[in-house]
């Protein structure tokens, strides 16, 4: 197993310790939600740290590629499930995000069976990137109203934005046969 491969399964290890800050704060700003902060902001540069690693050290695998976006997706519903439990975040807004990503990694599994893969585009990083900072914004002020709606929104619109270009510039796998 590569380095940037054992720093992506730290992250997901992670995961649990951060959903037990989370629940201890109980939707509170205090000492254990800003222990969810920190640890949501470690996990999220680790992030960018593999990648790094990964490209600059020649580490790409395929389990990296596996591993990577499914941490990232985890680390993310994690965070936006726990404010929806706490009414913090909109169940309508939670389903658009995980719409969308059932339907990316649904056209992925069809392009790849067509001996196509879709790399990760432009806008989904940004979509990534936008959403963990709004959510680590969420952390630090979770009960300031105007400020959620500006995170949810900027989640979705960033979201649908990036899932309407994954399937324009991808339709053609939907529609061709394997050649």
């Amino acid at each position: 197993m590569t380095t940037a491969s054992k720093i992506t399964l730290l992250r997901v290890l992670m995961i649990p310790v951060y959903m037990v800050f989370m629940y201890l704060s109980k939707g509170q700003a205090g000492p254990w939600m800003f222990a969810a902060l920190a640890l949501f902001i470690i996990a999220s540069l680790t992030d960018f740290i593999d990648g790094y690693i990964a490209r600059h050290c020649n580490q790409v695998s395929d389990f990296g590629k596996f591993l990577d976006p499914l941490a990232d997706k985890l680390l993310v519903i994690a965070a936006m499930t726990m404010f929806c439990e706490w009414g913090l975040w909109p169940a309508w807004a939670l389903m658009v995000i995980l719409a969308r990503e059932f339907a990316v990694t649904g056209l992925r599994l069809v392009a790849v069976g067509k001996g196509t893969v879709i790399a990760a585009g432009w806008s989904g990083k940004v979509k990534t990137a936008s959403t963990m900072i709004g959510l680590c914004v969420l952390m630090a002020f979770p009960q300031v109203e105007p400020l959620r709606w500006v995170v949810v929104g900027v989640a979705v619109i960033t979201t649908l934005y990036s899932g309407v270009e994954y399937f324009v510039h991808n339709w053609n796998c939907l529609w061709n046969e394997k050649h």
